[in-house]
């Protein structure tokens, strides 16, 4: 799973790597892969929940969607495209993946509202833009 959203830190991390691959342009292609989304606020949440929960036990999933990475590149290519997102899966033989069937009615029945993935990316973006991570759209060459 990949926890996205604002990053209070000044380091890349791990999650935001992969969608910074794409942004940039050094991913010519994007995988045939499936993935987990959340936004960090949400993970931040959940914790809070279950542990002010006094009858919450055993595991919880958190997770607000299931996306394909070519699903992930269109959501980037819709708010971003200035960018020089790839456009073609790097695996054009096999099925596209399917996602994993999951359930988060556990994490649901004490409360949680998850926050749209479309906005946890497009904050992500925007706070590796102020961050100095990636150009401005104003900054890219045309």
């Amino acid at each position: 799973m990949l926890v996205l959203g604002p990053m209070l830190q000044e380091g890349v991390n791990a999650s935001v790597v992969h969608m910074m691959k794409y942004l940039t342009g050094s991913a010519k292609t994007y995988v045939n892969a499936v993935q987990g989304y959340v936004d960090v606020k949400d993970v931040a949440k959940a914790h809070v929940l279950v542990y002010e929960t006094p009858s919450a036990s055993g595991r919880y999933i958190c997770v607000e969607s299931m996306l394909h990475r070519g699903e992930l590149v269109d959501i980037l290519a819709h708010f971003f495209p200035q960018y020089p997102l790839p456009t073609k899966c790097s695996d054009e033989v096999n099925p596209r993946k399917k996602p994993y069937k999951y359930t988060v009615e556990k994490l649901r029945s004490l409360g949680m509202e998850f926050t749209p993935i479309k906005q946890c990316i497009y904050e992500t973006v925007k706070s590796l833009q102020e961050k100095g991570h990636l150009p401005l759209p104003s900054q890219l060459q045309h």
